[in-house]
């Protein structure tokens, strides 16, 4: 779904009123535009002076017809300037003349200096900030020579843009649209002549005589800085296309700073020899490599950001890295030094080629830094290393020390995060598959790299506070450890959590455009508008099943009228998007949401900004109470044990929800999107006895679904319930909810950490803080629920009614559990704090117990009822025996680092921050589990629960 936005006139007249001296990203205006794309002819007119009153010529040549197709275009007066010649003198590209914007259309192949060195080569193009440059076709590039220099020195509020004549008119954009960037330069090529003559190689996508190469490593062609090159990359031939920024023998005198490459039909930035340095580089989008390098590349990058296209676009491999394809060890040898590298791959696959991290080959050496690769499950490989015949020079320089990885995170959810470099490796003959390097055990060996499935980063590629990835330490100061270019810094990835450098100036995040348009207005196609449910707010219903993608902007408040499906079982499936900051509410306990299989929801939301679930009470600031309104349902592919054992598809009905809402299936590592900073509250209603609706209902969902941050606030049945699958929670905040608020059966078996449990304050409804199953008639089925959580905090309250009161922990009818670094805590008239399920004269729950497969560690019990032994009665109508399967508390005190002497939650709690000084179980190897420095969710020093969660006052 795609919402066209209007521009704002008045701003444009405003801006123009004060003398406005450049365009490009500052700039409002109003226009709707045709969105047909063709054929745009220009006939060029005798140079003209468009104000000779001024006494500046404009370089170029003015052309009217075009000047009034792009103003027509745009709503407001541009001059548009025809660049279609070599630039053999000095010039200078204004952004604007006498307070109109002017802008410069390349037309054909546009030289800076001459390709053969001569007197008058070394010509400079300067370029002010905000200029627009656009090309037409295909043929359209810029190219710089060797000794002549390009000075294209945008600012953060007005960076240059070089793109195409369709995003300048506001038509439909797309990769390929014309040429792109060619800067050549006179330091050496590993494809230079070895015998010391002259070096002249021809680059590739570009017309004959454009060459680079030489002997000085310190060579400058110029400066770019804050300059943003979009959709470009036309191929020339088979093979032969343009990159967005060819560096072909560029010299480290060079300044490249604060640039972007966004959907480029070839690589994002190629270097091509040469030691040219880069600092806050941006690749988004780019359909085949976003950084490639070889033919002896010995530059240095800091701070890059890669990100495949969102929608799953075509894309490669993020580094794509060679010496030389036919003698390897040639010199001089690639072996760049990179560091504080984010790639975020995504799910294209092709038989020929898929999204991927970084591929060292052909001889290349590298040394890489404080680095983090990751992607979606359908992800191709995260690292690799060539392999081929019977050797291969590039394992040959990762065992010599040649290529070096350190403080590095693999956070690839694919099942590949390494792909080992085998003997068969770019051969036919695929009979000999001989180990050449094990890359995992490779890479694990350096101490300071690691594997991991939760860095907790945004969509955005932003960490969170609590992200490993800017934890003490985590990063190498490559600033005193390899060279004084690099900044010094001590965190893993391109951002530091506070500092996103990309803002204002990168097309994506504020900035990049030709004209910066208005807020979208209105209701999202597929939406209706409704009577502002506050009064004031524009307010979108959204009913029934939606089977394309949606977006709910963050402007507007959005009504769920009814069950409402995203997508259809595995079929007519889309994707709800929806922005950080918007609330979603129910009017009845009738409206409720479902993600259906195969189809997502990305709720990405901040801590500054949660998206809310709630009800219209809520919204409309009235009275609010659990079971307003009915809840989200995630329905996925992943394993239940309910599931039928003949191998026949799996369709299990989930509870609460109309027919036709099922789960389940073969897909352990099956992704359902992301929910991260979520808040749902007043939910949970009953349809029927003992059927209602949860807080948020995870019917086998998978791994592949990220969830992190989420809250359940006061729903009248569970917080969170697992229906079998494999999803992995992180900081999870449960208050309130009147029934369980962890529930798990059917054969659960992920991962949580961070989990804050806090039942009614005022002695309201509450039953167990955890309540976990395996099956009820057969415990041991298979596959079991078997979970590992820690860093658990229970609070309980007084509640106590006849059939239910405030509980801790309950395991039951066979499931295993994992759990370390729990605090069971609460106030003398609270049920039991842990209980394992007894039952005639056996239990599977307390057989499992006994062999170890269940334990719990490093965890604190401060209740009035800390155990609950097991009975051979429990749960019988005959009490008549009442013997004890399993002393709970002999059973837990007996496990590494538990104990029960602490007489108050005030020993162990200064309100929900842990002050019991337990050491935590050490995860040292884990993928997902940090290594905590306290038992329970939440300590004062680093309260992830601030500014986004609501009932912990």
């Amino acid at each position: 779904m795609q919402t066209k936005k209007n521009f704002k006139l008045s701003v444009i007249a405003t801006a123009l009123s004060l003398g406005l001296t450049a365009c490009g990203g500052d700039i409002n205006l109003s226009s709707e535009v045709d969105n047909s794309v063709g054929d745009t002819n220009i006939t060029n007119p005798a140079p003209t002076n468009p104000d000779p009153d001024n006494g500046v010529e404009l370089p170029g040549k003015a052309n009217t017809a075009l000047s009034t197709e792009v103003s027509g275009a745009l709503g407001f007066d541009v001059q548009v300037q025809i660049l279609d010649s070599k630039i053999e003198q000095d010039t200078t590209l204004v952004a604007s003349q006498n307070g109109k914007p002017v802008m410069y259309a390349i037309n054909g192949a546009l030289e800076v200096g001459n390709s053969t060195p001569r007197s008058d080569s070394s010509v400079t193009l300067t370029i002010e900030p905000g200029v627009v440059m656009f090309g037409q076709s295909g043929n359209d590039y810029l190219v710089v020579q060797r000794d002549g220099k390009i000075m294209a020195e945008g600012t953060k509020s007005k960076p240059i843009i070089m793109t195409s004549i369709q995003d300048v008119k506001g038509e439909e954009t797309s990769a390929g649209q014309w040429g792109g960037v060619v800067i050549l330069g006179n330091a050496p090529s590993n494809d230079c002549p070895d015998d010391g003559s002259d070096c002249a190689l021809q680059v590739e996508g570009v017309s004959e005589g454009a060459v680079y190469g030489g002997t000085d490593w310190e060579d400058n062609s110029g400066s770019l800085k804050y300059l943003v090159v979009k959709n470009a990359g036309y191929e020339i031939a088979t093979d032969n296309e343009l990159n967005g920024i060819t560096f072909g023998g560029v010299g480290s005198g060079t300044m490249v700073d604060y640039i972007q490459v966004h959907a480029n039909a070839d690589d994002g930035v190629e270097f091509f020899g040469g030691a040219v340095n880069v600092k806050h580089l941006v690749l988004t989008g780019n359909k085949d490599d976003s950084i490639d390098w070889d033919q002896g590349y010995k530059g240095m990058i800091q701070h890059a950001y890669i990100e495949h296209a969102k929608n799953a676009g075509e894309a490669n491999r993020a580094i794509e890295a060679d010496n030389d394809k036919t003698t390897p060890d040639k010199e001089p040898q690639s072996n760049p030094t990179i560091s504080n590298i984010t790639i975020i791959g995504n799910n294209f696959d092709t038989a020929d080629k898929d999204s991927e991290g970084i591929y060292l080959r052909r001889g290349t050496a590298a040394k890489i830094f404080n680095t983090v690769v990751t992607g979606p499950s359908e992800m191709g490989e995260c690292l690799e290393l060539e392999g081929g015949k019977t050797s291969s020079v590039t394992v040959d320089n990762a065992n010599s020390g040649k290529i070096v990885i350190q403080n590095t995170v693999m956070a690839c959810s694919n099942g590949e995060n390494f792909k080992d470099a085998k003997a068969d490796q770019g051969t036919s003959d695929k009979s000999d598959d001989t180990l050449l390097l094990d890359l995992e055990t490779w890479f694990t060996a350096e101490p300071s790299n690691s594997i991991s499935n939760s860095i907790l980063i945004g969509a955005d590629g932003i960490p969170d506070a609590n992200s490993p990835l800017i934890a003490a330490g985590a990063g190498q100061d490559v600033s005193s450890t390899q060279n004084g270019f690099f900044d010094s810094v001590d965190y893993i990835g391109a951002f530091d959590g506070s500092n996103d450098w990309r803002q204002g100036w990168a097309y994506g995040f504020g900035g990049g455009v030709v004209t910066a348009q208005a807020e979208v207005e209105g209701c999202p196609t597929g939406t209706t508008a409704i009577s502002p449910a506050d009064g004031v707010t524009t307010t979108c219903e959204i009913s029934g099943t939606v089977t394309s993608d949606l977006t709910l902007t963050a402007n507007n408040l959005y009504a769920l009228n009814g069950p409402v499906f995203i997508g259809e079982d595995k079929a007519n499936s889309a994707t709800l998007n929806i922005e950080a900051g918007t609330t979603i509410f129910g009017r009845s306990g009738e409206d409720y949401l479902v993600i259906s299989r195969d189809s997502k929801i990305e709720a990405n939301g901040s801590a500054s900004a949660p998206i809310t679930f709630t009800s219209s009470a809520d919204v409309a600031g009235e009275e609010t109470s659990s079971g307003q309104w009915g809840g989200m349902v995630i329905l996925g592919n992943a394993r239940s044990n309910d599931c039928p054992d003949d191998g026949s598809d799996c369709a299990l009905q989930v509870e609460g929800v109309q027919e036709g809402g099922v789960y389940g299936g073969t897909n352990d590592e099956d992704s359902s999107g992301t929910l991260r900073y979520v808040v749902v509250k007043h939910a949970g209603y009953e349809i029927s006895t003992d059927n209602e609706l949860n807080g948020i209902t995870f019917g086998g969902v998978g791994s592949g679904t990220k969830v992190e941050y989420i809250q359940v606030h006061e729903n009248a049945d569970d917080g969170v319930e697992f229906f079998g699958g494999t999803v992995n929670l992180k900081y999870v905040v449960l208050t309130s909810n009147k029934d369980d608020s962890v529930d798990w059966d059917q054969g659960y078996r992920g991962n949580i950490q961070y989990v804050l449990v806090k039942h009614d304050a005022n002695d309201g409804e509450g039953n167990r803080g955890i309540e976990a199953d395996n099956d009820k008639t057969t415990p041991d089925k298979g596959p079991q629920s078997n979970p590992t959580v820690a860093n658990v905090t229970i609070i309980g309250n007084n509640f106590d009614t006849d059939d239910k009161d405030s509980e801790g922990i309950y395991l039951r009818r066979g499931t295993k559990a994992q759990l370390h670094n729990f605090v069971v805590t609460g106030p003398a008239g609270m049920g039991e704090c842990f209980e394992i399920e007894g039952g005639k004269t056996t239990s599977t729950t307390v057989d499992q117990a006994v062999a170890g497969e269940t334990v719990i560690t490093n965890s604190v019990f401060a209740c009035g009822e800390n155990f609950k032994d097991s009975k051979a009665d429990q749960g019988t109508a005959d009490k008549s025996d009442d013997i004890t399967l399993l002393d709970l508390q002999d059973w837990v005190l007996n496990q590494n680092m538990n104990n029960s002497e602490a007489a108050t939650s005030t020993d162990v709690l200064d309100g929900i921050f842990t002050i019991d000084t337990t050491p935590a179980k050490d995860f040292t190897g884990s993928a997902f589990f940090d290594n905590a420095s306290h038992i329970g969710a939440v300590t004062k020093s680093n309260n992830w629960t601030a500014g986004w969660t609501v009932g912990l006052e």
